[in-house]
């Protein structure tokens, strides 16, 4: 059974930093695509970023480009989300997903996913 388990949340001050993991099993993260989400009460789930399979090229939402970088490391099979310049509006529960085994991940249907960790960031 695929497994997705994230870890690396907390509460940090606006400006601040934080890595999140997601440490995947029974499946190798580097053949589909990986992405992270987002979703903060009363708002839309929001695609943050995302990771292709194979050559593991990245896209971002608009609102974190600069900010936020999405890598994995292949030996470990685990997915990592650095965040830097926190704002408050970065709060949110964060999930990691697996989505499908393709080159191009914008459109993808992801169908496992995390229980989540929650990020919270204070002015």
């Amino acid at each position: 059974q695929v497994q997705l388990v994230e870890s690396g949340g907390g509460s940090v001050q606006a400006g601040g930093s934080l890595r999140l993991s997601c440490a995947a099993s029974e499946f190798t993260i580097s053949r589909y695509c990986m992405g992270w989400f987002r979703q903060a009460p009363g708002k839309e789930r929001e695609r943050v970023a995302d990771m292709t399979a194979g050559v593991g090229s990245s896209d971002y939402a608009d609102s974190v480009k600069g900010r936020f970088t999405i890598s994995r490391d292949n030996a470990k099979n685990t997915l990592y989300l650095q965040m830097s310049s926190l704002k408050p509006e970065d709060t949110a529960m964060y999930y990691c997903a697996r989505g499908p085994s393709l080159s191009t991940c914008r459109y993808g249907v992801y169908s496992d996913w995390g229980q989540g960790t929650q990020v919270t960031v204070s002015s």
